[in-house]
């Protein structure tokens, strides 16, 4: 499975780099006014910012809603780098959009999925990556995982090569359930991913190892 970071923080992603596990970035805009990132000119630049840390897919969001709007957007976005993927909205005009840039191609994140039949559409238009919001799922009562393994049966019976990459990660144990169900990809933020490398036993090994070598050394 591959790991992405969900954030615009230059920060944690040089230290997710640096990690050695890093497989590539994906934001939105809410990420990036987190940041205090605004304007335009300042968005590029940050996404320009973002490639040159990691050498993998770095997801910029299209503004516009109407297909004409994303399809400019989109091309002059893919023109930055050539790391950079497309991230369209889960929208009627999206739909068109991404089966315009798959012609083209230059690859797509089709966003905010929240249903089996939008990851069906969207793999038909031809998207390189999907993104299922399990986290925003699990907050209205519904079992986003659920959602991750219907879009993994569908996907699996007709050979669609879109990838399931599994957003609004909120902690260790979606990354766990992500990957025994088989997605692609996992997007989420730099604490969920340190915190696999976490377990009691091995703090308490580790102690246990580094006293007795002082024992021995005395």
């Amino acid at each position: 499975m591959k790991f992405f970071i969900d954030t615009a923080n230059l920060n944690d992603i040089k230290e997710a780099n640096d990690m050695g596990i890093l497989d590539g970035v994906t934001t939105n805009p809410s990420l990036m006014a987190k940041e205090g990132i605004t304007g335009e000119q300042n968005i590029l630049d940050h996404y320009m910012a973002i490639c040159k840390i990691v050498d993998g897919p770095v997801s910029a969001e299209v503004i516009s809603t109407d297909y004409e709007g994303m399809v400019r957007e989109g091309e002059h976005l893919a023109s930055l780098h050539k790391n950079i993927v497309v991230k369209i909205p889960m929208i009627p005009e999206g739909i068109k959009a991404i089966k315009y840039f798959s012609g083209k191609g230059i690859k797509t994140n089709c966003t905010l999925i929240f249903s089996a039949g939008q990851a069906l559409l969207a793999a038909k238009a031809g998207a390189t990556y999907i993104s299922p919001f399990l986290g925003r799922l699990d907050d209205v009562s519904t079992n986003g995982l659920d959602l991750i393994a219907q879009i993994r049966l569908i996907y699996d019976n007709y050979m669609f090569d879109t990838q399931i990459l599994a957003a609004s990660v909120r902690h260790p144990m979606h990354i766990i359930n992500c990957a025994e169900i088989g997605s692609d990809v996992m997007t989420g933020p730099l604490s969920a991913i340190k915190a696999l490398a976490k377990h009691p036993l091995t703090d308490i090994g580790l102690q246990q190892f580094l006293a007795d070598h002082a024992k021995g050394n005395k």
